[in-house]
């Protein structure tokens, strides 16, 4: 399936994926695309003329992308990994220009030995919005082939369309992300782009979800995320135990990189960019953290190393460590607050800024504090030996909440997009800067609010309830779901309802929707309704 990346205001990108590079792969645009027959398609990729009666061809640069792998853990149909081996699969990236205000068909034709063709669809791409131009945008993370995704997806084009103005990803689009089927053809039926591309298959409470093919028409703004991103890499072990095996300064986007090229930035790549949408300015920010998997959430590896390591201090590890700094005098800081103070942000009538981490929330991500671990070694007085190794996350010196919040409010920005904790919630805070979680499409950990009664697994004097940052949770506007008792709650973590959101900026407002999976004939409900302004 073709996905679109970075319009700009005449042209946008078209990207596509092969197992084979083949000889042919192209874009046709134009407004007589549609009505083309597969054949007469086809003969208008390959023959001599480059134009014809309402369409035009343009040519991929393709690109074979260099970190894709399959291994044991690895649901292929049809396919068995006993070891990590390479997984050829290319890239073909083509940028179709002069492009006319509005949305205009095309299709993607990619052709490999003779005989053997693949013609789409029509869909229809835009450049993007003009500045003063009212915009739609669907508001998502942390897919990672869970079990709602298709639902969830399927359910998004049901009430508001495919063809939106772009998609704002706030990280994990996978698992593990150099694990090539995760992203095209999981045995699961929810691979990312299956399931963004309406060819998903995933069966809850007797009803078959496909998702919906809403990339092949709606650019995707993505921000990365700790799933995004790989540890060391090695050739005896599994992709699952590389992943789980990263190192301050030594981890690796590769993947992310090669599938999600623009947008970019000059300072950051793909990994912190900022573009215009419509009237709406967006800045994507690389603000996430990984910890040791050793042990739980609550346990060995984040705040303390095992007893059986304590003994061997090459064996230590790095506790829960940021992969790019984010504080007030780091490359990215000084970005960001450069970016707000431009004059495309400025200009725009809504300021919104993305990154994974939720700073604000009540999830179980949003503890510890987002910042560098401090370690500390306990000996023993008498024979000097190690008796614990701590690592600390004080509250005080959290990035987001020191450094990053207060730059939103004295910048006026209106909307804070994030992820990880597999929850939906929102925040406000005194200086109107809404932030928002809406990432509830299964697997969630849970809340951990007054109304749940649920406490963090984590250290004594660590936010062990509510929001860290000191924030109440906004009870939803309109249709919030209730405890047993009928009390409102100011969430939604369910392994069966899920959410999505919809930032619509003629109206001025972010709408929120939810879907009971378990009652597959019920209607989709508008639960919250909160204005930006």
């Amino acid at each position: 399936m073709p996905y679109l990346l970075d319009p700009g205001p005449d042209r946008v990108h078209v990207v596509w994926h092969t197992e084979s590079p083949g000889p042919v792969q192209v874009v046709l645009v134009g407004p007589n695309v549609s009505g083309l027959s597969e054949a007469a398609a086809l003969a208008a990729a390959t023959g001599p003329e480059a134009t014809g009666p309402g369409w035009r061809r343009v040519t991929a640069v393709t690109t074979a992308l260099s970190r894709m792998r399959e291994d044991s853990g690895s649901r292929v149909p049809g396919r068995h990994y006993h070891k990590v081996r390479r997984r050829l699969v290319y890239r073909h990236l083509a940028t179709v220009t002069d492009l006319p205000p509005g949305r205009t068909p095309y299709r993607v034709v990619a052709a490999g030995r003779v005989g053997r063709a693949t013609v789409t669809a029509a869909f229809r791409l835009a450049p993007v919005a003009g500045p003063d131009q009212p915009v739609r945008l669907l508001l998502t993370s942390d897919h990672q082939l869970k079990q709602m995704v298709p639902a969830n997806l399927e359910k998004v084009a049901q009430t508001v369309g495919v063809e939106l103005d772009g998609v704002l990803m706030a990280g994990d689009m996978v698992n593990v992300p150099d694990r090539a089927s995760e992203w095209f053809d999981s045995g699961t039926g929810r691979a990312f782009f299956a399931a963004f591309g309406g060819r998903a298959g995933h069966r809850l409470a007797g009803r078959l979800y496909r998702g919906a093919p809403i990339l092949q028409h709606t650019p995707i703004y993505p921000t990365p995320g700790n799933h995004d991103v790989m540890g060391r890499w090695s050739d005896t072990t599994t992709l699952d135990e590389q992943f789980n095996d990263p190192a301050p300064d030594d981890w690796d986007v590769t993947t992310y990189s090669e599938l999600f090229p623009l947008p970019a930035s000059p300072e950051g790549g793909p990994r912190w960019w900022s573009r215009t949408i419509g009237d709406v300015w967006v800045a994507s920010v690389f603000a996430t953290l990984v910890w040791r998997p050793n042990g739980g959430y609550g346990g060995e590896g984040r705040y303390r190393e095992p007893a059986d390591r304590l003994a061997t201090p090459e064996r230590w590890g790095h506790g829960q460590f940021l992969f790019e700094p984010v504080r007030r005098g780091s490359a990215q800081f000084a970005w960001l607050e450069r970016e707000l103070g431009s004059a495309p942000a400025r200009a725009a009538r809504y300021r919104v800024v993305m990154f994974h981490h939720p700073a604000h929330g009540l999830g179980t991500h949003s503890v510890p504090a987002y910042t560098d671990p401090v370690r500390t070694v306990v000996r023993d007085p008498v024979t000097g030996a190690v008796t614990e190794v701590r690592y600390d996350y004080p509250l005080e010196a959290d990035h987001i909440l020191r450094d990053l919040a207060p730059l939103f409010d004295t910048a006026g920005v209106h909307l804070v997009l994030n992820g990880h904790s597999h929850i939906w919630n929102r925040f406000r805070t005194p200086a109107g800067v809404n932030w928002l979680e809406t990432s509830n499409v299964g697997n969630s950990y849970g809340a951990y609010d007054v109304t749940s009664g649920r406490l963090r697994d984590a250290p004594d004097g660590y936010p062990l309830q509510g929001d860290p940052g000191g924030l109440a949770p906004v009870v939803p506007t309109v249709a919030p779901l209730t405890d047993a008792s009928g009390r409102p709650l100011p969430y939604v973590a369910s392994n069966d309802v899920t959410a999505f959101s919809i930032l619509d900026s003629a109206a001025g407002v972010v709408r929120s929707y939810r879907f009971d999976t378990r009652e597959p004939n019920s209607a989709v409900v508008l639960f919250d309704e909160f204005p930006l302004a």
